[in-house]
């Protein structure tokens, strides 16, 4: 009887030479196309911009963080409901750029981004409120706010807008543009010296004055020393020639530091 021979059954992967049978163009075409493939869904995972809500309405929270989540590129890593768990969060996560609303307690927008533009520049901030008029588009570009777009705006505008700041570039809604172009050509647009000669630190003292926080509250909220809450607090009066509490709230309220509802 015939014993009957075994032919083992080959795996072309498995078996060099069958690849070196492949035609060159092929086999180059598919080892380019996976690697391509690879690496591009590697920079994809690496460029998810990281993104932290600041705004005191959960509900505004809530909406805009359901909307953006669908964004595969875009990844929300916090939340803060006033300014200054706006600076904590800014400081403890690092996000690549910073939704802020601008009316908030504690500390509005404007102030936390002033003090993020000197503490924190790499952190981009992008303005994001329902005020289009003259009086505080210049006060948001001032700040050091990267772009401002309206809360009504189309998500695909808000979507660009973190897109453009993110590569480094501003991105305003038209109307917002528009209105700051009409101040600029009216001949508003100058900084206000008096606060441009106070250190970070100093605004940041000014601000917790104008919130009606003691020295000693001022001092714990810094982590520093009584007696240096004092001395910010002479300074500030001496830089602004303005010798009362009264006199530094009004003051800060008028540069859009604080804001009426905080």
């Amino acid at each position: 009887m015939k014993t009957a021979q075994f032919v083992p059954k080959t795996d072309p992967a498995a078996n060099p030479a069958s690849l070196t049978s492949l035609p060159a163009s092929g086999l180059v075409g598919h080892i380019q196309a996976a690697l391509q493939a690879d690496t591009a869904h590697a920079s994809k995972m690496k460029k998810r911009i990281k993104l932290l809500l600041v705004d005191d309405h959960p509900v505004v929270r809530k909406g805009i963080a359901s909307t953006l989540t669908q964004q595969e590129h875009l990844q929300i890593i916090g939340e803060a409901a006033d300014g200054r768990e706006a600076l904590r969060k800014a400081r403890e996560l690092a996000p690549d750029i910073i939704l802020m609303d601008i009316d908030m307690p504690h500390m509005n927008g404007l102030a936390v981004t002033d003090l993020l533009r000197k503490e924190l520049p790499k952190i981009k901030v992008l303005i994001l409120s329902m005020h289009s008029n003259t009086d505080y588009v210049l006060r948001i570009i001032q700040s050091g706010a990267r772009g401002y777009v309206l809360k009504d705006a189309p998500i695909d505008e808000l979507v660009r807008a973190i897109d453009t700041i993110n590569t480094g570039e501003a991105f305003f809604s038209p109307e917002v543009a528009r209105s700051a172009l009409n101040q600029y050509v009216k001949g508003s647009g100058t900084i206000n010296a008096q606060v441009a000669q106070l250190t970070n630190r100093e605004r940041e003292v000014l601000v917790h004055i104008a919130d009606g926080l003691s020295n000693k509250e001022i001092a714990s909220q810094l982590g520093v020393g009584v007696r240096t809450v004092e001395t910010h607090r002479e300074r500030i009066m001496r830089k602004l020639n303005i010798h009362s509490v009264a006199g530094l709230t009004k003051f800060a309220i008028s540069q859009g530091l604080v804001s009426l509802n905080g």
